[in-house]
């Protein structure tokens, strides 16, 4: 049998009944050469048992609870498609979001990630992002240093890039895609599609975004290992170097005000650290 052209990855943890309707999003798309992987990262609800009122086959994986950048690896590592695409269990693919993206590598062939456009809604309500998450689209890397702005749900990557700028960082609790989306950007533009083709559904609590605290200090600790990776260009490690003073400054600033001297003094020091090659 030929492998399929788009393997769809969705890690989920505990979360059956926003699954199901994200793999009846993926079933309804009108592009259907795909194969989809589902990792279990560990859930002890009726995940298992309510996936099996699918009549078509897909891939179930359930590991011990290891976090979502340990599940989406290992859906890495069992893909067989050219393409990937990412779906996380809470959100929603409209129907024509894998033929739209893949029409968009056709047409530009040199291109090797793109996202989409998204509808966002909160607590049921929909909602308009905020400016500071406004997309870009090319070169993203100086715009992603803040915040992230890429979306996995919205993703469509080939491969082989993996091959190239690694795997999710699994020692990252959260902001693993941050982080990757950096790894990615600092090569290749990630280009943008104005159409909104996926649905991404939030204010639950157990969102990552939520559930994990000091976010800011996953983006320094992703910051300090780009900088010291020696494969930033100079225009590149200087941005991400004003980013991460921005970033231990604030962090480092409150923790002082929170009683934790010790902490807020480490991450006052960190960036000269980072220059002299001490961190």
């Amino acid at each position: 049998m030929s492998s399929p052209l788009v393997s769809i990855i969705i890690p989920t943890y505990n979360r059956a009944n926003w699954l199901l309707e994200a793999v009846e999003s993926v079933y309804k798309q009108t592009f259907q050469d795909f194969e989809l992987i589902i990792i279990d990262d560990g859930s002890s609800d009726d995940t298992a048992k309510l996936l099996k009122k699918f009549p078509r086959p897909f891939l179930y994986r359930f590991q011990e609870n290891r976090g979502v950048s340990h599940a989406r690896n290992q859906g890495l590592l069992s893909a067989k498609g050219k393409w990937i695409a990412f779906l996380d269990s809470d959100d929603l693919w409209l129907p024509k979001k894998l033929e739209t993206q893949l029409r968009f590598f056709f047409d530009n062939p040199e291109a090797r990630i793109c996202q989409t456009e998204e509808i966002w809604i909160r607590n049921g309500r929909r909602v308009n992002p905020g400016k500071r998450h406004q997309k870009y689209s090319g070169d993203v890397f100086v715009p992603s240093l803040k915040l992230c702005l890429v979306s996995p749900s919205a993703v469509m990557i080939q491969r082989d890039l993996f091959d190239q700028v690694g795997l999710f960082d699994v020692t990252l609790p959260a902001c693993e895609d941050y982080d990757l989306w950096l790894r990615i950007a600092a090569f290749y533009p990630i280009c943008l599609l104005n159409e909104p083709l996926i649905i991404k559904r939030g204010g639950h609590a157990d969102q990552l975004s939520r559930t994990t605290p000091s976010l800011d200090r996953l983006r320094i600790q992703s910051l300090v290992k780009l900088l010291r990776s020696g494969q930033l260009t100079d225009a590149q490690h200087t941005a991400a170097y004003k980013e991460l003073e921005t970033k231990c400054r604030i962090y480092g600033q409150g923790c002082l005000k929170r009683g934790r001297e010790e902490e807020g003094r480490e991450y006052l020091e960190l960036p000269e650290r980072v220059r002299s090659k001490k961190a």
